[in-house]
């Protein structure tokens, strides 16, 4: 069955590659949507997939890059949203 989540993740999270690990996290683990950067210096991603596969992803993201340093990561599920692969929202 497939899930939408959003997740804002505060921390340091712009300015060290954050955007382009969480993409190849996804892509390792066939999530769909996107990522961006928010004024607000947090990340917010929108992610697809089985409920079992988005618990993996958000797992990942606490660690997904060395030089980033995650202090929240909120989830709020979303309805399903189909997305044919995932991005940066630029």
């Amino acid at each position: 069955m497939l899930c939408t989540h959003r997740y804002l993740i505060s921390g340091r999270v712009q300015g060290v590659g954050f955007r382009w690990a969480t993409v190849d996290l996804a892509r390792r683990l066939h999530v769909t949507g996107t990522v961006e950067n928010l004024a607000t210096g947090q990340v917010l991603v929108i992610a697809s997939g089985s409920t079992a596969i988005l618990t993996k992803f958000q797992a990942g993201l606490a660690h997904v890059n060395p030089w980033a340093r995650v202090t929240a990561i909120e989830m709020t599920e979303l309805p399903p949203r189909h997305f044919t692969d995932f991005h940066v929202n630029i």
